[in-house]
């Protein structure tokens, strides 16, 4: 089907690339993609959902085609929920939308589905392996510092290694996005990865995700309620999310269904057939069940 381009302003002068695909009577369904992506990452799954959907994908602040903020702080979650409302409101401005957030796009689409400035816009979210900061930072708290705690932080070694100011995109500035679709396709028993263009500097900008948001959320969480339907992905083979971080999260959304597949990180990537199936079928049984719009 053919594909719009849009350039889509931000609150604060920046511009985002978005494509839109798919018959502008159906619902529209909004992809974010996660780190060290773009929205290409998407590719797959949106073949497999364009007939039934309007679908809309953008490249976050930093990645891909969009402009990169000047600082870090522009890569606040506040600012990536008003990057959100913006392509909302112009891809869908009177509607609802359906939200799929894998990764970083999913850590960021919990901040858009607890916002209460945004609660009725969003008509159902898909999470992918990225859970709310805040959510883990409760749930770290309840907890205490287990050995289970400190196990699991300690598998997340990487997360520290971004904050170090020359160390944390050394490894991008040293060629690791040539090497990338290697590492991915090992990572995710695929038999080929497409080198993008963008990988270096997908991966070096979106390290502002991590260095603008970790220590905030985890010195300060917040009681962020998601007030739309939520269907978590659980990924059996996800060496990056474990299910520490996705404790209780029953208690922060209304209307909560899991699925656990058997996949690595990458789903969309690995296995786009089976998360269109799932999204297909969550935002199906929605529209079957619709819920109460807020006023």
């Amino acid at each position: 089907m053919p594909t719009e381009t849009l350039s889509i302003a931000t609150t604060d002068g920046l511009h985002l690339h978005a494509l839109c695909q798919g018959p502008g009577q159906r619902p529209t369904v909004v992809l974010v993609h996660g780190y060290p992506d773009n929205l290409h990452v998407w590719d797959e799954v949106v073949a497999a959902l364009e007939d039934r959907y309007r679908i809309v994908r953008y490249d976050v602040r930093g990645a891909g085609l969009s402009d990169a903020p000047p600082d870090v702080r522009g890569y606040r979650l506040a600012q990536l929920a008003a990057d959100f409302r913006r392509v909302i409101d112009t891809v869908s401005p009177d509607d609802p939308v359906h939200l799929v957030g894998h990764d970083w796009g999913s850590i960021q689409s919990w901040e858009f589905a607890t916002e209460p400035a945004l609660a009725g816009r969003i008509a159902s979210f898909t999470s992918i392996s990225g859970p709310c900061l805040d959510h883990i930072a409760h749930a770290v708290r309840r907890r205490g510092w287990s050995t289970a705690t400190l196990r699991q932080l300690a598998a997340s070694w990487y997360i520290g290694l971004m904050h170090l100011p020359v160390l944390g995109d050394s490894a991008w500035r040293l060629g690791l996005d040539r090497q990338w679709p290697r590492v991915l396709a090992r990572l995710e028993r695929l038999r080929a990865v497409p080198r993008h263009a963008t990988q270096r500097r997908d991966g070096r900008n979106g390290i502002g995700l991590y260095r603008a948001n970790m220590l905030p959320r985890f010195l300060r969480p917040r009681a962020r309620h998601a007030t739309c339907p939520v269907q978590l992905v659980v990924l059996r083979r996800d060496p990056f999310i474990s299910p520490m971080y996705l404790e209780g999260i029953e208690r922060w959304a209304r209307s909560l269904q899991t699925v656990t597949l058997d996949a690595g990180h990458w789903l969309p990537l690995s296995q786009p057939l089976l998360l269109a199936q799932q999204v297909d079928g969550f935002i199906q049984r929605q529209t079957a069940q619709p819920q109460a719009r807020h006023i």
